[in-house]
């Protein structure tokens, strides 16, 4: 069975019911063994003109491999009406990979862990809620490690 921490924003429209969707989805399509952590109001990161985020952070047991939990992340954001027209704009819906197990996977379109996970505190505050004793494989370091010394000063609030 693996571990996958997946990561879910949304900044557009009913933020909440998006959030709620993307689980149920999640639990049809990659798992229904699932965890999650609250539900946190985030400043837009990367792009700070953007409305602001809500986030989770969703854990999941499955049997699925990597690349298949990939494709059905995507086609889930797809059938909620993700668009993607530039880097760091405002979504529907979101889902990134953090980590699948302790793997490192680097292919096209495809990078575990996460390659921001590390600077961004609105991926660390729920994670560290879920698992803050796990061990980032590159790094070396536990999720409460890397959010203690996070430079990122973003305004991130539990709802």
């Amino acid at each position: 069975m693996n571990n996958v921490f997946l990561l879910l924003g949304s900044n557009l429209g009913h933020r909440k019911e998006f959030l709620q969707q993307a689980i149920m989805h999640i639990s049809y399509d990659v798992s229904p063994d699932i965890r999650l952590s609250s539900v946190y109001e985030t400043q837009s990161w990367g792009k700070t003109d953007e409305p602001n985020y809500l986030n989770m952070v969703v854990e999941v047991k499955t049997d699925l491999p990597a690349q298949t939990i990939l494709e059905r992340i995507l086609s889930i954001e797809q059938v909620m009406g993700r668009k993607r027209e530039e880097k760091w704009g405002s979504r529907t819906i979101d889902i990134d990979i953090l980590y699948y197990n302790s793997e490192i996977i680097n292919k096209p379109g495809l990078h575990v862990p996460h390659p921001q996970l590390h600077n961004r505190r609105f991926t660390l505050e729920p994670l560290v809620e879920l698992a803050p004793s796990f061990v980032h494989p590159v790094l070396n370091k536990t999720n409460s490690e890397l959010k203690n010394e996070l430079l990122d000063s973003l305004i991130v609030k539990k709802l």
